[in-house]
């Protein structure tokens, strides 16, 4: 490379760099404000079949999404998962105004079966049944396709409510 060259690249950089540091904190501002409403996911569990989760904790929930929430504390999830807190991610399976009843161990949603009740945990710890009756506003009934998937089913789990929800997920891997 001749002088000349070199001297109008380093010409050149300086105006980039100027631009860089002025434009910085007006492109800050969104990624930040981006970065408090979004988060990347991993799934721990088998009872969602992907592994990663793009969350946007300002996506609208509907029957059928997926959805980010902390269930309440509790000995049997400290036993099963260690001290929380617990992030659970599950289906949207009942929304606000549907009505849960139970047939036996089975789980129904405005007449329609959902899930099975297991007795206990694969720990051996006796599970309550789960709510009954017409899910609240702001509260959402949720579950997993997975068998022995600790959701709304138990009442150790119950309904997830406005107050626990972290936001609506996307599976991405």
């Amino acid at each position: 490379m001749t002088r000349a060259i070199a001297r109008l690249l380093s010409r050149a950089r300086r105006p980039l760099l100027l631009t860089g540091i002025v434009a910085l904190p007006f492109a800050w501002a969104p990624l930040a404000a981006f970065g408090q409403d979004h988060a990347f996911l991993i799934n721990a569990s088998p009872s969602l079949p992907n592994w990663a989760f793009w969350l946007d904790k300002s996506a609208p929930i509907a029957r059928g999404s997926l959805i980010f929430f902390e269930p309440p504390a509790s000995p049997l999830l400290e036993k099963h998962f260690g001290k929380g807190p617990h992030l659970f991610g599950k289906r949207v399976l009942g929304v606000p105004g549907d009505v849960v009843t139970h047939a036996g161990r089975q789980v129904l949603i405005n007449g329609h079966p959902v899930a099975t009740r297991l007795a206990q945990t694969r720990l051996g710890f006796r599970l309550s049944p789960g709510p009954q009756g017409v899910i609240p506003r702001s509260c959402y009934y949720v579950g997993s396709d997975h068998p022995r998937g600790l959701d709304s089913r138990y009442g150790e789990v119950g309904l997830a409510c406005r107050g626990h929800i972290l936001g609506s997920g996307r599976a991405i891997l």
